[in-house]
């Protein structure tokens, strides 16, 4: 199959899902190509739109909550939205894109190419099967006003919310949602506990706010330092791309405090680390539990993050942190204690599949064949 995967850069976790696709898909002998539709029309646009996210986000997260709310009513008005009349000037340079193409499938890890796509449908354009991919765990505003073959979901048991919000039972496939092949891979702990590096004898707790940095992690880092000074617990700290918390912390890291700005090793250190700290995002919070790791929630971005929290607190996967000043440290001293980091381990082991990517990948092929059966009958 020649399959095309659409995404957008606000926030990692759209691309993230991409790469795991691309990565699957390549795998099993499959042409892959991906895109940012809006660099069709110029690079300047596609940074414009990806800049507008991290910077709201970081610095006005309670204004994104408030893009979300005004989002989540507005879905309740007869009409189009505004989000589809914008990707709507898209059609034509994707349409283009597309006809001097071949492919069978597209896949779209984020809403605007999911749109681009429903308006070329709607205007007549011939479009290969389209599947959509929800990035966390909850259907997000205007998910309905698409129109796409499939719509992969996290769970079973958000059959229900995609359900009432218009979509189709019989397009909802719930599959999972596909992150790094690293992330599920079997393997010795303690090999890859030496391979970085890490002592024996020590506990690591992983802190990261996403691929923009927030989640008040420079709060985190305070109290947790002032609290295992002294003891075999030492803190990894991934900033992302927020520079500003990079140089922050620098200033006061210490010698247990292990700072990165990027890694391409996340996968490695989530599975080595004995708890991972992190704002609800969909695929971070996938991630740490399809490697096994304890998590706990901190500062979600108001909105989609705050439904990622509550759905993996509700199952025993996270414990979420609303007030770090008294909460952090309890939470963390329970689950580093192995009993109690086991049974959340058991709790994510039991809810979410590990290897979504494959399994959307037999569906692609399913499809395909079935297609091709048609075609020849």
């Amino acid at each position: 199959m020649n399959v095309l995967i659409l995404s957008c850069g606000t926030g990692g976790g759209h691309n993230s899902a991409c790469f795991a696709m691309e990565q699957a898909l390549t795998r099993r002998g499959h042409s892959v190509k991906i895109l940012n539709p809006y660099t069709l029309k110029s690079s300047e646009l596609a940074e414009t739109v990806n800049q507008a996210y991290v910077s709201l986000v970081q610095k006005l997260p309670s204004a994104f909550g408030a893009v979300y709310h005004i989002g989540d009513v507005y879905r309740k008005l007869p009409g189009p939205s505004p989000v589809y009349r914008i990707n709507r000037r898209m059609a034509p340079f994707l349409g283009e894109y597309m006809a001097a193409e071949s492919f069978d499938a597209v896949l779209c890890t984020h809403l605007f190419p999911a749109e681009i796509l429903t308006c070329m449908k709607k205007s007549g354009t011939d479009v290969p099967p389209v599947y959509f991919i929800a990035t966390d765990y909850v259907c997000i505003p205007f998910t309905e006003e698409t129109d796409c073959d499939h719509y992969i979901i996290p769970a079973e048991d958000l059959k229900e919310d995609f359900c009432r919000r218009g979509i189709p039972e019989d397009r909802i496939c719930p599959l999972g949602i596909p992150v790094d092949a690293r992330y599920s891979e079997n393997g010795s702990r303690a090999t890859l506990r030496e391979t970085l590096g890490f002592a024996p004898d020590t506990k690591y707790i992983l802190l990261a706010g996403g691929s923009v940095g927030a989640g008040h992690i420079d709060q985190m880092v305070s109290l947790l330092t002032e609290r295992y000074a002294g003891e075999r617990v030492k803190l990894i700290v991934v900033s992302g791309n927020n520079r500003s918390l990079y140089e922050k912390l620098s200033d006061r890291a210490g010698e247990n405090c292990i700072l990165l700005e990027f890694t391409e090793h996340m996968a490695e250190y989530m599975k080595a680390c004995d708890l991972f700290i992190s704002k609800p995002g969909g695929l971070s919070s996938t991630e740490a539990a399809v490697s096994g790791t304890p998590l706990i929630h901190i500062a979600p971005i108001p909105g989609c993050e705050t439904f990622n929290m509550e759905y993996f607190q509700r199952r025993g996967m996270s414990i979420k942190v609303d007030q770090p000043r008294t909460q952090l440290i309890g939470a963390c001293d329970m689950l580093l204690e192995t009993e109690a980091g086991e049974r959340m381990r058991e709790k994510q082991r039991a809810a979410l599949p590990p290897r979504a990517s494959d399994a959307i990948c037999s569906l692609l092929e399913q499809n395909a064949r079935e297609k091709a059966g048609q075609a020849a009958g």
